[in-house]
């Protein structure tokens, strides 16, 4: 596969850059030509989807609430960029609505969901209200089991189950073959895989022979990714797309 197919996805926006899962990181990664760009999503306590990687803000707002148990107008108040640097003082928490506004026509979001299958009604309802073209966008997960349900409410959208092999039962990594089968069990459309994976040919080949697409995450050393690209992957998620592009 020549590098330029390979598809370049901005983790969290171009979050090398600007603060992670803000709108200010999701038009950056935009600008520096990302495909497509990742989000994590949760739910607050009063029902609203949000745009935020951990549980709590304490990392990227700098005081602790747990997500859940915030009002989205509280979440509101917080400062989500200074910790990446005095430029982005005032960044905020974004919702998925405001993320799915930004996206430009031919691209699309790569939506991590990062709580449990209560965010599946919400979810639904914001996609479809975000317009014709909503079905491009890919949802995924590491709940294997929550994957199976968000197969049942979007019948019609990729859905890609993620897999780590830190996160694999016994301690072995699994085979091609075993991923295969647990994603096609459930109907999903993708693998979305760590980086840790030892891939090579055969593997890749073998998943994509299945029927099902094959990204990786997170990628930001230029070997890596030439290595990714010849083995045929269709997608890098890195957190400088811009740096990736220009080399690949």
């Amino acid at each position: 596969m020549p590098f330029s197919a390979v598809e370049i996805i901005a983790h969290r926006g171009a979050s090398d850059d600007a603060p992670e899962n803000t709108v200010a990181a999701f038009r950056l990664g935009w600008e520096q030509k990302a495909d497509a760009c990742e989000l994590d999503i949760r739910l607050t306590k009063d029902g609203k989807i949000v745009a935020i990687h951990d549980s709590t803000t304490r990392r990227t707002a700098g005081v602790t609430r747990r997500v859940s148990a915030q009002t989205l107008e509280k979440l509101r108040t917080l400062d989500a960029g200074s910790w990446k640097g005095a430029h982005w003082k005032g960044e905020r928490i974004p919702t998925l609505e405001e993320v799915l506004a930004t996206v430009p026509d031919g691209k699309r979001l790569f939506i991590e969901i990062k709580c449990g299958p209560e965010v599946l009604p919400e979810m639904e309802r914001v996609i479809n209200a975000a317009g014709k073209n909503a079905q491009r966008h890919i949802i995924m997960g590491f709940d294997f089991a929550m994957m199976t349900q968000a197969r049942e409410r979007f019948p019609h959208s990729p859905l890609f189950w993620i897999a780590s092999p830190r996160r694999w039962s016994c301690g072995k990594r699994p085979s091609a073959d075993a991923l295969i089968m647990k994603a096609k069990s459930a109907n999903l459309d993708g693998l979305d895989l760590d980086r840790r994976f030892a891939m090579d040919e055969e593997f890749v080949s073998r998943v994509k022979d299945a029927g099902l697409k094959v990204c990786v995450w997170t990628v930001n050393e230029v070997a890596l990714a030439r290595k990714l690209s010849a083995l045929g992957v269709d997608g890098i998620t890195t957190n400088r797309p811009l740096f990736l592009r220009e080399h690949l």
